[in-house]
């Protein structure tokens, strides 16, 4: 029989291995978000090595995504979420649907319409500059998916990893990239407001493309928000002209410049832009789940413009 002081040596000599193994299956689940016997498996099968572990559950769960991408293909995705992302002369609005709003609140769904905002804005980056004042790329589901992410793979790649994670279909749906002129300012805002990164996130967002007619010194980021958060709750169809003539009806008015101002309905956009001494030259608002068929086959390098 083993004596009382080699069984204690025993026990003793094990307890360290032991908290080593739970403490790399605690930073696995962690880092990952996938059960405990898959990562207790993970780290099995390479020898406690964290980095090859965690790499090898991620091509488990894209191998698994893409099962289920193709299983859950038919299911109707008509949840989710708008991203809105806005740097300097160029901005990207991208919707991303699942089929719930649990999963729309889901942080794994979060990271993949983040990525997908940063892809958009990245290729938009890439295009170069003309003496447009406004250059727009649509993007459909097609096209979103072959773009490049940050670290090499595709956006179809992430969405498959995403959909092997939460197990519930998901689409790319939409995107829209704008490159603005030097001398035009973009600002953007999506609704419910919410952001802490270069990427926010809600169910309605909008970009406005702003030119100040003088040299008056305004704060074109607060007036151009303020913008967007008329076009996100008013949903103008055009900018209007003044050879439009107003609805009869104010709660029918579709031109924006003759639309009732909605942080303070005593004046119109109209005067808002007068006062400020600025002129809009585009503007795009995006909800999630709305009809449309703006961006029907059109290929990548499509682009409507501005003058």
């Amino acid at each position: 029989m083993m004596s009382l002081k080699v069984l204690t040596r025993f026990f003793h000599n094990q307890t360290p291995c032991l908290a080593a193994e739970k403490s790399l299956l605690a930073t696995l689940r962690k880092k990952t978000g996938y059960t405990f016997t898959n990562c207790k498996k993970a780290l099995e099968m390479h020898n406690n090595d964290l980095k090859q572990a965690e790499e090898w559950l991620k091509q488990q769960a894209q191998s698994l995504g893409w099962a289920k991408a193709t299983k859950l293909e038919g299911r109707q995705t008509s949840q989710g979420l708008i991203a809105l992302t806005v740097d300097k002369q160029n901005a990207a609005l991208v919707e991303v649907n699942c089929e719930t709003d649990f999963v729309a609140r889901n942080k794994e769904f979060h990271k993949m319409v983040h990525e997908a905002a940063v892809s958009c804005l990245n290729f938009t980056q890439q295009q170069p500059e003309s003496n447009i004042s406004v250059t727009r790329f649509f993007m459909n589901d097609t096209q979103l998916k072959t773009l490049p992410t940050q670290d090499g793979k595709s956006l179809a790649d992430h969405l498959a990893l995403m959909i092997g994670t939460v197990g519930e279909n998901a689409s790319l749906r939409r995107a829209l990239g704008v490159k603005a002129h030097k001398d035009v300012h973009l600002s953007g805002y999506v609704h419910p407001s919410g952001s802490g990164s270069s990427v926010s996130l809600g169910k309605i967002g909008a970009i406005v493309a702003l030119k100040q007619l003088a040299s008056k010194e305004i704060d074109l980021d607060k007036v151009g928000k303020e913008l967007c958060q008329h076009i996100v709750g008013m949903n103008p169809k055009k900018i209007g002209t003044l050879s439009d003539k107003p609805a009869k009806d104010k709660e029918e008015e579709t031109c924006l410049i003759h639309q009732e101002f909605l942080l303070d309905d005593n004046v119109t956009v109209k005067e808002i832009l007068d006062e400020h001494e600025i002129d809009i030259v585009d503007f795009k608002r995006f909800e999630c789940g709305e009809n449309t068929s703006e961006v029907a086959d059109q290929p990548l390098e499509y682009v409507e413009t501005c003058q």
